[in-house]
């Protein structure tokens, strides 16, 4: 979460060289409900100072004076629904990386993803399907699939692999899409891995073709129950530091989903903060050095 800067802290007082409304009491409750309503994000009372510091920028370039003139813009403007995705922008916090978390993405590698290879190929099947619930601009979906390509080698090529990336912001899936990005991104990954699976342009790195074609990026709002119904069974899910913008019934309504979607056996990874424990009893925690993830029973 971006800290208001020195300058604005200073305008934050009352003064009147503020150059952003202040949020009114009413203003928030009006703009957080219906944010809850439209994504599910619950925002409490304590971070009233994220809408009023995130979404400024929005008054100022579309000149407006007080937040409920915003409020007003997002449901009847003729602009809402691009707006509503320039909001969904502000609200979230898209920082990540590739191979973030590398000590629970080593039990994806090394237990969970070899485990599941050994099963399919037992019975038969060369299939893999894993959902990137919350895939933000791409990095995690992509690390996913390079760790796939890294443990089947050459054999891939007779693998059905399928990695279905969702994100709620618009701008962030078509990042993704393009599979080009810093070194700042590239910042957590083995120098090895850079060299075999991205190209350099120019400052940039760009995911190489056959990485790319191993995801379906495309667009979903978890707090919309027939969208979920609609991703296709997965083996693995992830869904990393998402249900933190969650209260418990949206985490509660999330995970089932989550459960009904993997297929008997699969596995859930989450946040390295973020818990079920007190959310749904229908998982089996897996314990590992350095994590854990979820499996379901069955």
């Amino acid at each position: 979460m971006t800290d208001l800067s020195k300058q604005e802290r200073a305008f934050s007082g009352g003064l009147s060289l503020r150059k952003t409304p202040k949020i009114s009491d009413d203003e928030f409750a009006q703009l957080s409900a219906f944010i809850y309503e439209k994504t599910g994000i619950s925002i409490p009372d304590k971070r009233k100072y994220l809408l009023e510091n995130r979404l400024g920028s929005r008054l100022q370039e579309l000149g407006l004076k007080t937040f409920k003139e915003y409020y007003d813009y997002l449901r009847l403007d003729r602009n809402k629904t691009l707006e509503m995705d320039k909001l969904c922008e502000k609200v979230t916090t898209n920082e990540t990386s590739f191979y973030r978390d590398v000590r629970q993405l080593g039990i994806f590698q090394n237990d969970i993803l070899k485990d599941i290879i050994k099963e399919q190929e037992a019975a038969g099947r060369k299939e893999l399907f894993i959902w990137s619930a919350g895939c933000s601009s791409g990095e995690e979906p992509y690390t996913l699939a390079i760790m796939i390509s890294e443990v089947l080698g050459m054999s891939v090529i007779g693998w059905n692999i399928r990695i279905t990336a969702n994100d709620l912001s618009p701008a962030m899936l078509t990042k993704a899409k393009e599979g080009l990005y810093t070194e700042y991104s590239l910042r957590t990954t083995p120098k090895g891995i850079i060299a075999k699976y991205f190209d350099q342009e120019g400052d940039n790195f760009r995911v190489k073709p056959r990485i790319k074609k191993l995801i379906n990026f495309g667009p979903i709002n978890l707090s919309d129950g027939m969208a979920l119904k609609r991703v296709p069974k997965s083996h693995i899910v992830f869904c990393r530091n998402v249900i933190i913008y969650f209260d418990d019934p949206m985490k509660q309504s999330v995970i089932t989903a989550f459960y009904d979607n993997l297929v008997p056996g699969g596995y859930l990874f989450l946040g390295h903060s973020e818990s079920i424990h007190k959310l749904s009893t229908a998982f089996k925690p897996v314990l590992k050095p350095g994590g854990m993830c979820y499996r379901k029973e069955g």
